[in-house]
């Protein structure tokens, strides 16, 4: 049967009020929140398995919290100094690892080693891969693996993308690509013959006043109207 744990009552209202400010923060670290949050659900009444529940944790885990708090008091909410799993790789070799990319690779020629221009391995990749990367820490004392090596570089944000070398291939039926053939420049256009302006014409010569046409020598005699024939005389005549 569990045993049943409670938490100490605070020593006084300024270790409540900071526990309490814990719990709410939004800032402060995780752990320190998580842990500080069972201690004032205590507070509050809840059983370790509600506590358990509600912060979706192990009850085990709110019994040692709750016992850290009430041996160290508020220094006892964060985590255990050395908790956790040791990193393998100390940040001196790390930042040796790093700091390769900075160096010319094994097949690039460069006059730093002798003062001419030669590579140091003709045969070695002429860019930094994660094969030539492993065998560089390697070589300086550092026992890591190709997959640590990409885990190392993803964790600083670093992505691996692959060169097309088309002048190297391994298969020995490759025919290199032709090179293309330069265009031929264009002939440029013969520019065009500006027009002749156009000779603006003079002004108008304005027009003389009209000469009002005189009377007709022989008038024409007035037209009478055509008498119109009954329907009697239309029927004699037929």
């Amino acid at each position: 049967m569990p045993k049943h744990l409670a938490a100490r009552p605070p020593l006084d209202a300024r270790e409540e009020r900071q526990v309490r400010k814990l719990a709410h923060s939004s800032h402060a670290p995780a752990d320190w929140i998580l842990h500080a949050k069972m201690s004032t659900h205590r507070w509050d009444g809840q059983r370790t398995r509600q506590i358990a529940v509600g912060l979706g944790c192990h009850p085990e885990t709110v019994r040692e919290r709750l016992h850290a708090f009430n041996e160290q008091g508020v220094e006892g909410l964060g985590m255990q100094p050395g908790s956790g799993r040791k990193p393998r790789r100390t940040q001196l070799e790390r930042s040796t690892i790093l700091g390769l990319v900075k160096l010319p690779p094994p097949g690039t020629a460069t006059d730093e080693l002798t003062g001419e221009l030669a590579a140091p391995d003709p045969d070695g990749e002429p860019e930094w891969t994660r094969d030539t990367l492993t065998a560089a820490a390697q070589a300086r004392g550092s026992q890591v693996a190709r997959s640590q090596v990409r885990r190392l570089f993803r964790r600083e944000g670093v992505r691996w993308r692959r060169t097309r070398r088309w002048a190297r291939r391994k298969d020995p039926d490759f025919v290199p690509r032709v090179p293309r053939v330069p265009r031929v420049p264009r002939v440029p256009r013969v520019p065009r013959v500006p027009r002749v302006p156009r000779v603006p014409k003079g002004p108008r010569v304005p027009k003389g006043p009209r000469v009002p046409k005189g009377p007709r020598s022989s008038p024409s005699p007035p037209r009478h109207p055509r008498a119109r024939r009954s329907s009697a005389s239309m029927n004699a005549v037929r």
